[in-house]
């Protein structure tokens, strides 16, 4: 049972790879796309609204689907079937073409996120621990990844459709091979996932949705306009402002790296409130900096800030009922939500007043999530768990038994260590009495 576990848990952070791979992929090269198909800005934002509505189509429609395939049949049917709707995108001959093929490629990338995270919860249960941050961990080298193979295929001449193509021809076998190992989704009635009540959720999963999406949105924020805020508020050199989204990422890597260790430590319920107060306080700090290295700086604090809390709202959100599919693709859509209206918002904002000023709906976003965090029970999951007290030893007392450790016999030698002397002698001498004698004599 240990090792299956082991593999599965193997298995879904290269699921989570894999999907940071190919989503990265589709981002990076979108200046490719258009200079191919000669879209203006326009065309290109409708690509990317196409994509994240397919997306958030899809999470919806999820809930059902999961309840009743399971979290590793969708993934061995929706990853693959991902990997090939790039090639879609890679030789679309118009714009309008790559407009639906974003969309059928957003639809099977919000499958495979809806199905990877519940997959996730379904190994954390399994394991009775915390596992999601390191799971998500695995997205940040994924899309990390596909920037450097972008790069390196880039710098060798290699063309847009290609490029694509390689990616797709990988990933494919992988999402097929990966599929073997992962674990059934929990058994449950089927009387639950009929009628109406299938439908209702408890109120803590629309609250971990509403968590979601505060955090989704200042993860859109950083990614869509960190640049733009670098290169012309600050006036930092184009080299520099390019550095703000992967000092961000990297962030959100090292403390998903550490995040579970650190849940099980303190529970998610305050580890999310310090995330929220964090992101505030780091993010402050960027939109106030005069200074291009204090923000590049503050980028990587936002990172570390905010990194843990959309994992811990899906592993939440996975416990909260007896199937974690469905809970998972509610929260997992209002969260992409907050991805797509952000970076809208920011820019009406930016219009209006100033990109500054904009940008600090993420510091308001973070004390939100502050607050919402506070209405979380506080164990909010059973895998949130504080470990045992140490036992106290009174102060000359005995040292407590070691787990596993044979008792001490009574009546030996070794249970007077700590008496006074002249009450082991007489102890000793009562032991060592031959039976019948007394010690007054006959």
């Amino acid at each position: 049972m240990i090792r299956r576990l082991r593999t599965a848990r193997g298995r879904a952070v290269l699921v989570f790879v894999l999907a940071g791979l190919v989503c990265g992929t589709f981002t990076v090269r979108l200046p490719a796309l258009a200079d191919r198909l000669g879209m203006a800005e326009s065309e290109v934002s409708a690509v990317l609204l196409a994509w994240g509505l397919g997306a958030l189509l899809a999470m919806q429609a999820m809930r059902g689907l999961l309840a009743r395939a399971g979290s590793a049949a969708v993934l061995r049917v929706a990853g693959p079937l991902s990997a090939v709707a790039l090639l879609g995108v890679a030789f679309a001959p118009a714009p309008g073409w790559a407009v639906g093929a974003a969309a059928v490629f957003g639809m099977l990338f919000g499958a495979v996120d809806v199905a990877m995270n519940a997959q996730g919860s379904v190994v954390e249960r399994a394991a009775r621990r915390p596992l999601m941050n390191g799971l998500h961990a695995g997205w940040c080298v994924g899309a990390m990844a596909a920037g450097l193979l972008g790069a390196g295929l880039i710098a060798l001449g290699v063309p847009y459709p290609a490029h694509l193509a390689i990616v797709a021809a990988g990933s494919v076998p992988a999402f097929v091979l990966i599929g073997r190992g992962l674990l059934p989704d929990p058994a449950t009635d089927p009387a639950q996932n009929a009628g109406p009540a299938r439908r209702r959720m408890p109120l803590l999963v629309y609250l971990l949705g509403a968590i979601a999406f505060c955090a989704f949105m200042v993860e859109g924020a950083v990614a869509d306009w960190n640049g733009l805020f670098l290169r012309r508020t600050i006036g930092a050199p184009e080299a520099v402002a390019a550095l703000g989204y992967p000092v961000f990422e990297a962030g959100m890597l090292a403390a998903r790296l550490t995040g579970d260790r650190l849940r099980t430590r303190w529970g998610a319920r305050r580890l999310m409130i310090a995330s929220g107060l964090g992101t505030a306080a780091t993010f402050t700090v960027v939109i106030t900096s005069s200074s291009a290295v204090v923000a590049v700086t503050g980028m990587v604090l936002v990172g570390l800030a905010v990194a843990m809390v959309s994992p811990m709202a899906m592993s939440l959100a996975g416990t909260a009922t007896s199937t974690p599919g469905p809970a998972i693709a509610q929260t997992g859509a209002m969260g992409y939500a907050g991805l797509l209206l952000g970076p809208v918002v920011i820019g009406f904002l930016s219009h209006a007043a100033s990109l500054r000023v904009a940008l600090g709906i993420a510091v308001v976003l973070g004390v939100v999530i502050a607050l919402a965090a506070r209405l979380l029970p506080v164990t909010a999951s059973p895998l949130d768990h504080p470990p045992l007290p140490r036992p106290i030893r009174p102060v000359g007392g005995p040292r407590p038994r070691r787990r596993g450790a044979p008792a001490r016999p009574a009546g030996r030698a070794g249970d007077t260590r700590r008496l006074p002397a002249g009450a082991r002698i007489r102890r000793a001498a009562r032991i060592a009495r031959p039976a019948g004698t007394d010690s007054r004599g006959s």
